[in-house]
């Protein structure tokens, strides 16, 4: 894969999710990427499939558009990759592209949770023919959960998301007794 060719796997509708700019009609019934309304129903649809263990948005302080998306492993990642409404949303937001191929086939079967981070650049013009979403970068980068860490009066992953040897301490035992 060259450094310009894009990942389709849910580059296309998260990305669009997180959208500057308005771009053509609508689904039947769901806002098209882009539109108003387009990034709820999106969260809600992967909150929905089988596997999502959680999904948060953010924004970092350099403006870029964070999307993280908790899966129970590949077969569910995968999942979403084939649902309806991902692939609806993938054709929107690029219609030129051709979604064809078997997602994630160098990912062991055996993976565990996976993180699906997206990040998303806003562009400085409007959208063009050649990329119609308004922004001049869009990453996806997958993780899974190293063993160890800590976890002081919670976490930032959902409870669903298994992290071998995480060690939890409540926070007030942390805070130790008053002085």
């Amino acid at each position: 894969m060259t450094r310009r060719q894009r990942n389709p796997m849910i580059v296309g509708p998260l990305a669009a999710a997180l959208s500057l700019a308005p771009l053509g009609s609508s689904f039947a019934q769901e806002p098209l990427p882009g539109r108003p309304g387009f990034a709820e129903h999106l969260i809600a649809a992967a909150k929905a499939s089988p596997g999502c263990l959680g999904i948060e948005t953010g924004r970092t302080d350099s403006g870029t558009r964070v999307i993280f998306a908790w899966f129970e492993n590949k077969k569910a990642l995968v999942e979403w990759y084939k649902s309806d409404f991902h692939q609806r949303a993938m054709r929107a937001a690029f219609p030129n592209q051709r979604f064809d191929r078997e997602p994630l086939i160098r990912l062991p079967e055996d993976s565990g949770p996976i993180l699906a981070l997206v990040t998303l650049r806003p562009g400085d013009g409007p959208p063009t023919a050649a990329f119609p979403l308004p922004f001049k970068t869009i990453g996806i980068e997958l993780y899974t959960p190293l063993p160890g860490g800590i976890a002081v009066g919670g976490r930032f992953s959902p409870e669903g998301v298994r992290i071998p040897g995480l060690r939890r301490v409540d926070l007030g035992t942390a805070a130790g007794p008053p002085r």
